[in-house]
């Protein structure tokens, strides 16, 4: 398995277990509170403020460790170029996560034209979000694993 390969697969775990532990931690809150319309704004918001920071240094202490043990383990640097492969690669996986990430933002726009809550608006914006990560790191673990 390739250094790209093995950073990607340690990209999904970490996604995964900072997704959902952030989402745990806001179902307890959400439990806690009982909010009219301007605290569900006020609450949803500053979830989504805090999840953005939360999550990028989160990924970027994991990256760091992954490094470490990567060049402990295999005695290997990290690759120090990108060649055309891996720029293709990056530019499909930016697609698709665009993709997915639009088509979430429009459900979540469609789900209050539907009349819906402004939470299940958040959820939906949350969660395809999340969905975005996972298929730029699935297209990029396929297109590692089966080529362009």
């Amino acid at each position: 398995m390739s250094y790209q390969e093995k950073k990607h697969i340690v990209s999904f775990i970490s996604t995964v277990f900072i997704f959902g532990f952030y989402c745990w931690y806001i179902f307890q809150k959400v439990q806690d509170t009982s909010m009219d319309t301007t605290e569900t704004f006020h609450f949803w918001a500053a979830a989504i403020l805090i999840l953005i920071p939360v999550s990028i240094v989160a990924k970027i202490i994991i990256a760091i460790i992954f490094n470490i043990i990567y060049r402990i383990t295999t005695k290997e640097v990290e690759p120090s170029f990108s060649d055309e492969l891996d720029k293709l690669i990056d530019l499909k996986a930016t697609r698709n996560s665009h993709y997915v990430f639009t088509l979430g933002f429009l459900l979540a726009m469609g789900s209050l034209v539907l009349d819906m809550t402004p939470t299940t608006m958040f959820i939906i914006l949350i969660f395809s979000g999340f969905m975005s990560e996972m298929a730029n790191v699935f297209t990029r673990l396929y297109h590692y694993r089966k080529g362009v």
